[in-house]
């Protein structure tokens, strides 16, 4: 099983709209892509200083799952056409093992 780990953030005011997106539209729509190897997303929020910090978790059974999702470029960020505006800064998506 492999974690796909991907940070972002947003400003203050931005937070809570981003947050729904992401139950609302986001996780959803990869649900509904139906994926083979998809197996969810956690979502975990935090306040960073002016900004709020977004980390979700993806759960896939592969690599080859993994890039089904994100592309070639398996760390790039997936950012939903929707969501762009309310992104401050982000990182590349990390990629870990489950081991237990």
């Amino acid at each position: 099983m492999i974690a796909r780990i991907w940070r972002g953030w947003t400003k203050r005011a931005d937070a809570e709209t981003y947050e729904e997106m992401l139950r609302n539209e986001i996780f959803p729509g990869i649900a509904a892509r139906k994926i083979a190897g998809y197996r969810g997303a956690e979502l975990f929020v935090r306040e960073d200083g002016d900004e709020v910090e977004f980390v979700t978790l993806l759960r896939f059974d592969s690599m080859d799952a993994v890039k089904e999702f994100a592309g070639a470029d398996a760390g790039k960020p997936v950012i939903y056409p929707n969501a762009e505006s309310l992104i401050a800064r982000t990182e590349r998506a990390r990629h870990y093992r489950i081991a237990i």
